[in-house]
């Protein structure tokens, strides 16, 4: 399909990134250009454009090889010796502003491609080369399609799960779920945990039921690898200071993680719909049950929940469905195992889908005094920000009300009452300004190309108001440019 003017002139005022590709190419496609479109099969996909510069300057191609040059990119596409495996792509020629141009939209593909026997994989705006055999099985891992927690293991029975947690689990459900009256055999099937192998027709015990319920010799026996590492390091930073290795079911492995994280990071007052919560539960709940229901439990790679001095965070293997920094505006929820997922949500260990950014963005703000990170890739990172002299009650804004006496006069002490909700609004108002500002520095630590335009859309500034943050982050030392305006990058320092 032939791209539309104003598509094109978007692309080329987007600039290169993760999706989008320049290409000079004046003598014809060279070995770097298919290193893109391999890139782009690899991960998400994208728009290639030969004929522009990396800068996005548009310098056209000698309208007389446009043919041979399409010709020569359908050719090396098909050949098996240069391209494995093969894929066809539809390039076409397009005029900009009286320029010739060759526009090719690569999907992502269901398949691992190598190009001249190398691997690659879209990197922010860079085509990086795959080495080694576990990032390269974490690429397959993705491309499957499917989820690891529906495969069904005929020999699993009963005899192997750890029925004892069934009470615990009816205590754990709301008062109206229906597994409250259900016996263990019931709720295994209202959970979808039975299912058929399709090799062999036999019926069994889904991964699901083995990874939430399942004996440690039998989660050990299917899944290998599996682990939480629970780390402190906040004094001896190249080793630790405490460490749980956490191997047993997914709700105890909650228990432990949780239990870890209480005992090493402080809770904070605050106040919501005037009753104390607790923003460290709060907080460590979302984390938590992240990194245990949305991880790869193929990979060869333990999960981990680290605690140091000005962060913490948790990484685990991931079979990602986009790459880069989420935030609320460009997030698409998706399940990467809805099995567990749905578990976890009748029990009362996670909401709806998607909610769990929605709820850190809001809870880190006011725990820390900055906002989370979400990094999506083939492992997905989760970075809460530290900050141990913050705190968060300026963000609880009292309403303000006039108490009487008998009387009918102001209450002794209340005097200046409307000055002190004056200045909590004022300070709100501050925070707001820091909170644009830490969104942008989020967006540019997992893309440090992005233009003013996309942080513009992804924060819901207008451009003006992205320059206005991008100064006062280079004034405060938080931020610095790399290179010219275009073509350059930006460095977060801190």
């Amino acid at each position: 399909m032939k791209i539309s003017p104003s598509k094109l002139k978007t692309i080329l005022a987007i600039g290169e990134n993760l999706n989008i590709e320049f290409k000079q190419a004046g003598d014809g496609p060279r070995a770097d250009t298919f290193e893109s479109v391999c890139a782009f099969l690899n991960t998400a996909g994208g728009d290639l454009l030969l004929g522009v510069a990396d800068d996005g300057e548009v310098l056209g191609l000698p309208p007389k090889s446009i043919d041979a040059m399409i010709r020569n990119f359908v050719n090396v596409m098909n050949n098996p010796d240069l391209f494995d495996p093969v894929f066809t792509l539809y390039p076409n020629e397009v005029v900009f502003r009286g320029k010739h141009l060759i526009h090719v939209r690569v999907p992502e593909s269901a398949e691992v491609h190598r190009f001249k026997g190398k691997c690659y994989k879209r990197v922010h705006d860079a085509d990086v080369r795959v080495r080694g055999t576990e990032p390269i099985a974490q690429m397959f891992i993705r491309k499957q399609r499917i989820f690891t927690e529906q495969k069904v293991y005929p020999f699993v029975t009963k005899k192997d799960l750890r029925l004892d947690l069934i009470p615990r689990i009816k205590n754990m459900v709301s008062e109206e779920n229906p597994w409250k009256d259900m016996s263990a055999d019931q709720i295994l099937k209202s959970a979808r945990l039975l299912g058929v192998d399709a090799a062999t027709g036999k019926r069994g015990f889904k991964a699901a039921a083995v990874l939430l319920l399942g004996s440690d010799d039998v989660i050990g026996d299917i899944f290998p690898a599996y682990k939480t590492d629970a780390l402190l390091q906040k004094v001896n930073v190249d080793r630790y200071d405490d460490r749980d290795i956490v191997q047993t079911n997914l709700i105890e492995s909650y228990d432990r993680l949780q239990a870890f994280g209480i005992k090493h990071l402080m809770d904070k007052f605050f106040l919501e719909d005037g009753l104390r919560v607790s923003l460290r539960g709060k907080i460590l709940r979302e984390m938590l049950v992240n990194v245990l229901v949305h991880r790869e439990f193929t990979s060869s790679r333990p999960a981990r929940f680290i605690i140091r001095r000005d962060e913490m965070f948790t990484d685990n293997a991931n079979k990602a469905l986009h790459y880069g920094v989420i935030t609320p505006r460009n997030l698409e929820p998706e399940p990467k195992n809805p099995i567990i997922a749905n578990f976890f949500h009748q029990i009362q260990l996670a909401d709806e889908l998607g909610s769990g950014v929605r709820n850190l963005y809001k809870y880190v703000r006011i725990y820390s005094g900055a906002l989370p990170i979400f990094d999506e890739g083939d492992i997905f990172r989760l970075t809460v920000p530290l900050n141990a002299e913050h705190s968060p009650e300026a963000t609880d804004i009292p309403k303000p009300t006039r108490k009487t006496t008998e009387k009918g006069g102001m209450k002794s002490g209340e005097k200046g009452g409307r000055k002190t909700v004056v200045k909590t609004v004022v300070k709100t108002v501050v925070k707001t300004v820091v909170k644009k500002e830490d969104e942008i520095v989020a967006i540019l630590s997992g893309n440090p190309s992005a233009t003013r335009q996309q942080l513009a859309t992804a924060t819901g500034l207008t451009v003006r108001g992205v320059e206005w943050n991008l100064k006062e982050l280079k004034e405060s030392g938080r931020i610095r440019r790399i290179g010219p305006d275009k073509g350059g990058h930006w460095e977060v320092i801190g």
